[in-house]
């Protein structure tokens, strides 16, 4: 894997911000994207006349393009340069989210938000591993990775804001023309300011077996996983679904033990600190997730909030992130360490969880929902920069590539359970409770509450993994505040290092 490095020319400090700050815009409207869409999807029904049990493929057919294909694109980033898988697939997203804004049938905009999927996998697939090349001295990576860090936990809150108002305001197929100007600009700046590193070359091997594989094996994972909602997990189509996901994955993983250059080389996993970090992301992202969702309908179909005053009871979420993220928590993280910001972060969140897992049917916003919204801030503002300096600090720096796209593989396929599994529970809670005599909103309530439980859990599960697993090397007192270890080891021994404090 040693062989797949890719390589770049050092970069002047003003460049390499204004770089990151390219590639933070492109990530930031593909995270955005993905949660954009749900406040619009009543108007997109009424508007296309889509079935209800159709409707989630709006959602879905986007989830299964993006988590089945980061693997592919985090590695084929390694081979032909990460800037010009980037620039690709930026590309390819934009033209994609026009074609959303014009389809016209169901069948149109779903085929449409699959190819969007496949342009932000091949697109956000390499954006870490370039931030964490970009900047290698440990100070210096840690605010970036707290800039991007922002991008990532923000993205969410912030589409359901913008997706209600641009829906109120000028209908939902402009949720989808809004990336066409931002995408034009965005590829060109980073076409001369984003430096071009050098791929190992597709001779080293693109494992085309295993790329197939995976690629083919995680989709229909993602796929099973959001089919269950409709056809029940038990059923014999979901377990045929999932057996064959789990053997076309097993066989990716046997490919990779025995290719002369792997796809995913499997001695990443032993590094305790990327194992850990991944799963406590994929379990924070799963929490996550099913609260933009069920919140989001909660508020509408309970409250009776219109999509704009949705749009705002998420404002203080979006805030307290940026402000954590990008001043409190690059602080917070030197001085107590990134495990416990991490821990803290998550328990914060599951608090949040459990206050709306009270909320009544006939809530107020400053009694119900603002104290959520301020925690939900400022827990995710806490432990997104730390797991996700975790997680690529566990990883070698040959691996860089890989282990961004395994990151976001990661938050992919969290989301789609998250999705699936809390949607669903909420869902057979609520139609038990209507067909027993409940009142449809009290039922729809109990149903949320008991998926706000449920990802509480998550997050708490999280917190204690986190404090037991993702322990860092005690002798590593050269480890910047992320928990990443810097590219030069010898940079400490410099007697003017900024971090010798440490």
């Amino acid at each position: 894997m040693s062989s797949s490095v890719s390589s770049s020319v050092p970069v002047p400090s003003r460049s390499r911000w204004l770089a990151l700050a390219i590639l933070c815009v492109a990530a930031f409207m593909i995270v955005l994207d993905s949660s954009v869409v749900t406040v619009a999807l009543p108007a997109i029904q009424d508007d296309l006349g889509f079935a209800s049990a159709d409707l989630a493929w709006v959602v879905n057919s986007y989830l299964i393009a993006f988590g089945g294909m980061l693997l592919l694109f985090g590695r084929l980033g390694d081979l032909v340069g990460r800037k010009n898988v980037f620039i690709a697939g930026l590309a390819f997203f934009t033209f994609a989210s026009l074609l959303c804004g014009l389809a016209d049938s169901p069948v149109l905009l779903i085929g449409a938000r699959f190819l969007q999927g496949v342009g932000g996998a091949a697109a956000s697939a390499v954006v870490l591993g370039m931030v964490v090349t970009m900047f290698p001295e440990p100070a210096e990576q840690a605010r970036a990775i707290g800039v991007y860090s922002f991008v990532q936990a923000s993205g969410a809150s912030v589409g359901v804001i913008a997706g209600g108002a641009l829906t109120t305001g000028v209908g939902w197929p402009w949720v989808f023309f809004v990336n066409v100007p931002i995408g034009v600009l965005t590829l060109l700046l980073a076409v001369p300011v984003v430096v071009r590193d050098i791929g190992a070359g597709l001779r080293e091997g693109a494992d085309i077996l295993g790329a197939v594989l995976v690629t083919v094996g995680v989709s229909l994972l993602v796929y099973t996983i959001v089919q269950a909602a409709d056809n029940g997990w038990g059923s014999p189509r979901t377990l045929g679904l999932a057996v064959l996901s789990v053997a076309l994955l097993a066989g990716f993983t046997l490919r990779q033990l025995k290719a002369r250059q792997p796809l995913l080389r499997l001695s990443i996993f032993r590094s305790r600190l990327l194992t850990g970090a991944n799963v406590v992301m994929l379990l924070l992202v799963a929490g996550m997730f099913g609260f933009q969702f069920l919140g989001a309908l909660y508020m509408q179909r309970v409250l009776g909030y219109s999509a704009v005053q949705t749009s705002l009871a998420f404002l203080p979420g979006p805030v307290l992130i940026a402000v954590m993220s990008l001043g409190v928590s690059p602080r917070l993280i030197p001085r107590f360490g990134p495990r416990n910001v991490l821990a803290v972060g998550l328990t914060l969140v599951a608090v949040g969880l459990l206050l709306l897992a009270r909320a009544p049917v006939d809530g107020t916003y400053a009694v119900d929902l603002l104290p959520v919204m301020l925690l939900m801030g400022v827990g995710s503002g806490m432990m997104m920069p730390a797991v996700i300096g975790l997680a690529m600090s566990g990883a070698d720096p040959r691996d860089a590539g890989l282990a961004s796209g395994l990151v976001n593989t990661t938050q992919q396929v969290g989301g789609a359970i998250g999705l699936a599994v809390l949607a669903t529970l909420a869902a057979a809670h609520s139609e038990r409770l209507i067909a027993s005599g409940e009142a449809e909103v009290v039922a729809l309530n109990t149903g949320y509450h008991l998926s706000f439980l449920v990802s509480a859990a998550l997050l708490l599960i999280g917190a204690a993994i986190t404090l037991t697993a993702l322990r860092t090397p005690k002798a590593a007192p050269d480890a910047d505040a992320a928990g990443t270890p810097p590219a030069d080891p010898s940079s400490v021994e410099l007697p003017d290092s900024s971090d010798l404090h440490r």
